[in-house]
């Protein structure tokens, strides 16, 4: 069943409750979510809400992957450029690969379902990521490294899950093809993205009616998505790059001096509302998961998936060690074990093929990875932080 009234209310009063309990007792609120989607999904009365793809990705990602780009400001993405589109390429192939070789000689798993597995896992989801940041109020540099990292990272992993699953479905598809597939996902995500992010800033500048002004932005963040989607390329990309040229390219049009306060109280009313849904229900569906049936290899995927993480940090951030991107090394540390997993690995395992090597087995893995991510990395992440002196005690 799919979100409507019916459910949609419901699960947003509890998700405010939630909100104001977490704030009261210090709790991450993604954690209080998960946790409240659990106690929910045991209640005889829970409303019945399947965990789809498409729900994630069409209906609750654009809004989440736009605000976020917003708040990214060009100047301090293109100093830290290099660095962070490192981190999302090279890095996101490390990571994967790491995880995939793990399934596959620790695990027993065969190559196609490693490889799968290990492609969609890399996703550090800014969801999550994001989510968790804001609250605990990190400034500066490293919120911009992180955030960005998390959004561009979801964008390439994504484009590298569809090559695999390509590769799993297909029986004849040469390394041509695979580039070509590649350039045009990423390129033609890109693309899409600035192409409807001009239009609307276009005809954002010929009003002055704040309301249109958040139709605009609405439609930039949706008609991205599902521009680019509709010709098979990256509608994470389209999204993230029209948030960047909304919010930073000026001369076609600017927000007038009302819009720009009601369109960004839309956008964190409309990001909170996407995130409380997604942690509600990764919380309803992870209570009906059975761990224990595959749990000698959830414990292998989390140890696989946490390496893989450092393996895709602390080389790509030697490399630059000794130049002016330099890393510190706390913040390769917060880099490290912030890389949270959430939404966007659980809407690319639910997006397999019927027929797909391991599919069950993926599925329930990953809500077992999520699940890690969201109780362990969530509740000690502010911790860290405080440790390393980035958040007051």
């Amino acid at each position: 069943m799919d979100i409507d009234v019916q459910t949609g209310a419901p699960l947003l009063l509890i998700a405010a409750v939630v909100a104001m309990l977490t704030r009261r007792v210090r709790l991450p609120y993604s954690v209080g979510l998960v946790a409240a989607g659990i106690v929910l999904a045991l209640l005889p009365f829970a409303p019945q809400v399947t965990l789809t793809k498409d729900l994630i990705f069409t209906v609750l990602l654009p809004p989440l992957l736009y605000e976020a780009a917003s708040y990214i400001h060009w100047l301090q993405l293109r100093r830290d450029l290099f660095i962070i589109v490192l981190l999302a390429t090279a890095g996101v192939v490390l990571s994967a690969s790491v995880t995939a070789a793990g399934m596959h000689y620790l695990a027993q798993w065969p190559w196609l379902g490693a490889l799968v597995f290990g492609a969609l896992i890399a996703a550090t989801d800014p969801v999550s990521v994001i989510a968790t940041f804001k609250e605990a109020k990190v400034q500066g540099r490293l919120l911009v490294l992180i955030e960005a990292e998390s959004l561009l990272n979801d964008g390439t992993a994504a484009v590298a899950f569809s090559v695999v699953v390509a590769l799993v479905t297909k029986n004849k598809i040469t390394s041509l093809k695979i580039g070509a597939m590649l350039v045009g996902m990423i390129g033609g995500g890109i693309v899409c993205g600035a192409i409807v992010a001009l239009g609307a800033l276009v005809l954002i500048g010929r009003t002055d009616d704040h309301l249109v002004q958040i139709t605009f932005t609405t439609v930039a963040a949706y008609g991205a998505f599902m521009l680019a989607e509709h010709f098979g390329w990256s509608g994470v990309l389209a999204t993230i790059t029209a948030g960047l040229v909304m919010s930073n390219f000026k001369p076609l049009g600017v927000l007038s001096e009302s819009g720009k306060g009601a369109v960004q109280a839309f956008w964190e009313y409309a990001a909170f509302v996407a995130n409380s849904l997604i942690f509600l229900l990764i919380g309803m569906h992870e209570a009906h998961q059975n761990f224990m049936a595959i749990w000698l290899s959830a414990v292998i995927a989390i140890a696989l998936v946490t390496l893989g993480r450092a393996v895709a940090i602390y080389p790509c951030c030697l490399l630059v060690s000794r130049s002016t991107l330099r890393v510190a090394w706390k913040h390769q540390h917060v880099l490290f074990w912030g890389g949270l997993r959430g939404a966007v690995a659980l809407a690319l395992a639910l997006g397999l093929p019927d027929g797909a090597p391991h599919r069950e087995e993926i599925i329930t893995i990953s809500f077992a990875v999520v699940a890690f991510s969201v109780f362990v990395q969530g509740l000690t992440i502010t911790p860290l932080l405080r440790k390393m002196g980035e958040i007051p005690r």
